[in-house]
């Protein structure tokens, strides 16, 4: 069989089939931690601080131990130890304890546990832990963590700031004939998935059996182990329906190690579930990055060169979060041939919570700049945004191309992607309503964005496991490294087997997410699932069927190259179609070693560790069209067109279901959510009555396109979709509300852009 796949006409790949997990879920019938109960199970509930920042004096658990069904209280003193989260630089202080011992350093750090017989017993009791805390000064901005006379979080680094990253470029603006420059804030947001974190430990043997939303079972299991300092193969982590991650489900929580530390103290199941409020919280927070540009240009709207300076909050403790600008700078020149980059990031800590991946991590808030950039030149210039972006997309004969950073893009042709999107949109007819509106100074303006991205897919930890087995009935199992949780991985890898095969999708079994059964796997994050995932499973497929037919091949005594796969999905000698064999025969001749080839293994199954030198480049051109009222401040969506391009696309429904949740949740940062805290560090949005999300009814209907540039990194062809359609949405929405009030004044308004601030912004131009 050949090694690259053709999205050829009549391929099972790139049809709209419909998602086997769909019937499952609609009916009701998903199965998630909450949903599996155990005999003597026991409930876990975290005493949280509430005081931003200071020194742990004294815990009186008195109260709460007398409490009814309380089975125990377990403080610094009973929990040591710490997660296991490295970044270049971290020193043992730094790292996030299990229980937080002598300081507090957000509000929501955990100070103590309580154990209970049901779960409101739990969170009575903690209710009654009285902790005494010694305020000590809050920081609650990555300014204020910057400023000379500012406490130190960590006192032995000697500075709030933990990470720096720099790519050092002469001058970038020698030889501009216009600079421009400002700047942007990726506000902080929460990942609200539907379903908030939780765990369900159950003591077997010396280890524990772990039940817990992630989107890695392996990298789970080694945090709880090395967490408890036990062997990894006492510990077992399963993942069973899942509702939602995006990021933040990525890392392994201290509660879930608590869980399964508690559970084999007291030798019996423990579980935790999280409130909103405490998910709002305690569940890692993403983005937050300020960036700083200066951009010169050519007369003729052409970069010359940009200097970027992004400063991170990592909140209290530097996760994932201290190492997203280093994933910003691999994506500072988007699709665009800047030649020069003079990039510097800082990460700072404060007294919010931790921060660490959010569906893009650190690569949309790179696009949000180059797009805030390119309307910024074109007004200078005062030359059509969509013109200014045709003279900066790097030409499709550059690939692979090393951009100014040293981030290799394997494929693209940016243009035409932009292009298809603006002859979507009708763009010309947009701007001419848009000039009559303006001309007749109506109230209700119209605003049109224009985003041109990239977005690094699979940006590290780029190989994964998958196998295949084939069972005498003729059905097949596939096994996957990956963990879907919205990601339709139990449509989409069978479909790449019954396209291999030929055995339907019907008949293909799927397995994942339980380390007992799948022995190894890099799990589901960064867009990666398919290239690596996928590809094992490809290759894995493909090796099931040469060892098929290596089998055929000695059983009817002919030679392995005219033995062929029927369009029946049956095997047999060309030509000789009454000779042909299913796969229930094929796989009965392999469980008898009688009947193979010398040497040959028994059975059909097959497991492939697929490696990928190079990360993937996905990109499009999304473009929003807005309606603002200059009196009010409210924004309405009108339109909004999204032309992607992930390569082969293996399924129409799935891919273009991921592009509509990812441009929802773009919308989302763009004009809704913000999550904020007062100067002294408290949370003010601990609850979805003030943390605001976008809803079906506010959202316009999506127009998908699609253009298809083929990956030459792997097997498939394929791209990472996942976040793509946040990438690209968040700066087209944003772009389009300042398209529609710059020829009123306003030249810069913070995301969210809720009524309020697009009203203020109005109402302070018009004094000015």
């Amino acid at each position: 069989m050949s090694e690259r796949v053709e999205n050829q006409g009549g391929s099972i790949l790139g049809a709209a089939v419909k998602r086997a997990e769909d019937p499952r879920f609609i009916q009701g019938h998903g199965r998630y931690v909450q949903d599996h109960q155990v005999d003597g199970q026991v409930w876990m509930c975290p005493v949280r601080s509430s005081v931003p920042h200071g020194r742990i004096l004294s815990i009186d658990i008195d109260a709460a131990i007398a409490m009814p069904g309380v089975i125990g209280v377990y403080g610094p003193d009973d929990v040591q130890g710490s997660m296991p989260i490295d970044f270049p630089g971290q020193t043992d202080d730094t790292r996030l304890p299990l229980i937080s011992s002598g300081r507090v350093r957000f509000v929501g750090d955990i100070v103590a546990v309580v154990v209970a017989e049901t779960e409101r017993q739990a969170r009575d009791a903690a209710e009654a832990v009285w902790v005494d805390i010694e305020p000590m000064p809050v920081i609650a901005t990555p300014e204020a963590a910057l400023a000379e006379s500012a406490e130190l979080l960590f006192p032995e680094l000697g500075s709030n700031i933990v990470k720096t990253e720099v790519s050092e470029s002469p001058d970038p603006l020698d030889g501009a004939d216009v600079v421009i420059r400002g700047q942007v804030v990726n506000q902080r947001i929460a990942a609200v998935p539907l379903e908030t974190n939780n765990a369900l430990a159950v003591p077997v043997g010396d280890g524990v059996d772990v039940m817990l939303g992630a989107q890695q079972i392996h990298g789970a299991r080694n945090a709880i182990s090395t967490a408890l300092g036990i062997d990894r193969s006492l510990v077992r982590v399963r993942v069973p329906d899942m509702g939602g991650g995006f990021g933040a489900k990525i890392f392994t929580y201290r509660e879930h190690a608590l869980c399964a530390f508690l559970a084999r103290r007291l030798n019996q199941p423990v579980r935790w579930n999280e409130t909103r409020t405490e998910n709002m919280i305690a569940m890692n927070h993403g983005r937050a990055q300020r960036h700083v540009f200066e951009v010169g240009a050519r007369r003729d709207g052409t970069i010359v060169g940009m200097r970027l300076d992004v400063t991170q909050d990592c909140g209290a403790f530097p996760l994932f979060g201290a190492m997203m600008p280093f994933f910003t700078r691999r994506m500072s020149s988007g699709p665009y041939a800047i030649p020069r980059i003079d990039y510097r990031a800082r990460s700072v800590v404060t007294n919010t919570t931790p921060v660490h991946a959010y569906r893009g991590a650190g690569r949309p808030e790179a696009t949000v700049t180059l797009e805030r950039v390119m309307d910024t030149l074109a007004a200078e210039l005062r030359m059509d945004p969509a013109e200014v972006r045709r003279r900066n997309l790097q030409d499709p004969e550059a690939f692979p191309w090393v951009t100014a950073t040293g981030e290799r893009y394997d494929s693209g042709n940016y243009r035409a992607a932009l292009e298809k999107a603006l002859d979507m949109a009708g763009y010309g007819e947009s701007r001419r309503e848009q000039a009559v509106r303006r001309g007749n100074g109506d109230r209700v303006q119209l605003g049109i964005g224009i985003a041109s991205y990239v977005e690094v897919t699979a940006p590290g930890g780029r190989k994964d496991w998958g196998a295949v087995d084939v069972h005498t009935d003729g059905t097949a199992t596939v096994f996957s490294g990956a963990v879907s949780h919205g990601h339709s991985h139990e449509t989409t890898f069978p479909q790449l087997v019954s396209r291999v095969l030929g055995i339907p999708i019907a008949d293909i079994g799927f397995v994942q997410a339980d380390t007992a059964s799948v022995v190894r796997g890099g799990g589901t994050m960064g867009s990666r699932s398919l290239q690596m995932a996928g590809s094992a499973i490809h290759r894995s497929a493909g090796a099931v069927l040469d060892k098929a037919r290596a089998i055929v091949a000695h059983h009817r005594e002919a030679a392995v190259e005219d033995v062929i796969l029927a369009p029946d999905g049956t095997i047999g000698v060309s030509g000789v179609p009454d000779l042909a064999l299913t796969w229930a025969e094929v796989a009965s001749l392999a469980s008898d070693p009688a009947n193979l080839p010398d040497g040959m293994k028994p059975g059909l199954r097959v497991e492939d560790t697929y490696e990928q030198e190079h990360s993937s480049v996905p990109f499009g051109t999304h473009v929003s069209i807005v309606e603002v009222d200059t009196e009010t401040g409210e924004v309405t969506l009108r339109r909004h067109i999204a032309v992607d391009d992930a390569g082969l696309i293996v399924n129409h429904l799935v891919f273009d279901g991921q592009i509509h949740g990812g441009i929802a949740q773009g919308i989302g940062q763009a004009l809704f959510e913000d999550f904020r805290y007062d100067d002294a560090a408290n949370p003010l949005t601990g609850n979805l009555t003030g943390y605001l999300l976008p809803t079906a009814v506010g959202l316009p209907a999506m127009e998908l396109g699609h253009t298809h540039t083929p990956s030459p990194s792997n097997p498939l062809g394929v791209k990472g979709i996942g976040e793509a359609g946040t990438v690209g949405s968040t700066p087209a929405v944003y772009g389009a509300v300042l398209d529609a009030v710059a020829h009123l004044g306003v030249g810069h308004i913070d995301m969210p852009l809720t009524p309020g601030r697009v009203w203020g912004a109005l109402t302070e131009a018009k004094t000015n």
